[in-house]
């Protein structure tokens, strides 16, 4: 929790509070106050969103050139040259398929809006227009300006507040928030199952190779092969641990409705407890449906939705 002094820096109070001693006055009951999520929507929501951040731009082309070597050697060392004509048209059609909807899922976690409140917002007029009651109180962000809604937090990389945000992840150059946490939550889903489909393959075609001649298991030389593959192993083996446990962690989020700043500042809940499956349709829309799985499909996640600006 805020200190006393602290809240009043940061808190522009409602009518009543502005004569003497109003500045520092912080000791009548706050009354929250609900507010369209449209009022504190950003105008650019619609709009493209990316971060121009130089470490979070080369960890995204980074996570995207590790999804490419893979195809390299799953297509081009195991499958392509594989005598099993069979086994290769499926495996290369499901690995394909996943990898595809591991770096759309990236790409609408990077480019999406993941709640940023407008900017530059805390005017006086603003405020006024608001009609605060005397002991209602809204909460100003000293850093960027803004009505700062109840759940949100200010990421110093976007350098904005963002609604329910979970954490600012380098590897989709964005914070994860109420509107983008789907699609993070598909892109680890689906890296782990590219993870683990890769590993299973690569242990497949070890074997095969062991049992049959090393030159004709591959159109390269036994030792790029051996190198092309415990590379991808590694990497496989890295991701799949990674990627899970990132993926335990956000629907064990989304189950509590509990962020992991949240979590980690241990903040007193102040909103309604609802049930997991109503929280898992908060975040990836309803009704359950294949679009779940989906990251071309933006989930609905209320637009009658109220926040509260105090906390």
């Amino acid at each position: 929790m805020k200190s006393p002094v602290h809240r009043c820096r940061d808190v522009e109070h409602g009518r009543g509070l502005g004569g003497a001693g109003g500045g520092t006055t912080c000791l009548q009951t706050e009354q929250r106050i609900p507010i369209s999520k449209d009022v504190i929507t950003s105008t650019s929501a619609s709009a493209m969103w990316f971060i121009r951040d130089a470490c979070g731009i080369v960890c995204a082309i980074i996570t995207w050139l590790l999804v490419f070597y893979a195809e390299f050697v799953v297509l081009f060392v195991m499958l392509l040259p594989s005598k099993n004509l069979t086994y290769s048209i499926i495996n290369g059609t499901l690995f394909n398929t996943l990898a595809f909807l591991a770096l759309a899922s990236h790409l609408r976690a990077m480019c999406t809006d993941p709640g940023a409140v407008p900017k530059g917002n805390a005017t006086k007029e603003y405020i006024e227009s608001l009609q605060l009651k005397p002991g209602q109180v809204v909460y100003k962000c000293p850093k960027c300006s803004s009505i700062k809604p109840d759940r949100a937090h200010h990421c110093s990389v976007c350098k904005r507040c963002i609604r329910k945000m979970d954490h600012h992840c380098p590897w989709v150059n964005n914070c994860v928030g109420e509107n983008n946490q789907k699609y993070f939550v598909l892109f680890t889903m689906y890296i782990a199952l590219i993870s683990l489909h890769a590993l299973v393959m690569v242990v497949f075609h070890f074997l095969n190779c062991f049992e049959d001649d090393w030159t004709k298991c591959s159109t390269f030389s036994p030792p790029a092969t051996v190198i092309l593959l415990i590379l991808l192993c590694f990497e496989g083996l890295l991701f799949l641990i990674f990627t899970s446990v990132m993926f335990g962690t956000q629907v064990h989020s989304i189950c509590t409705d509990e962020t992991g700043i949240e979590q980690l500042k241990k903040e007193e809940r102040r909103w309604a407890k609802k049930t997991k499956w109503m929280n898992m349709r908060a975040v990836f829309g309803h009704p359950f449906s294949l679009l779940w799985f989906s990251p071309f499909s933006t989930p609905d996640h209320g637009k009658a939705e109220t926040y509260q600006y105090v906390v």
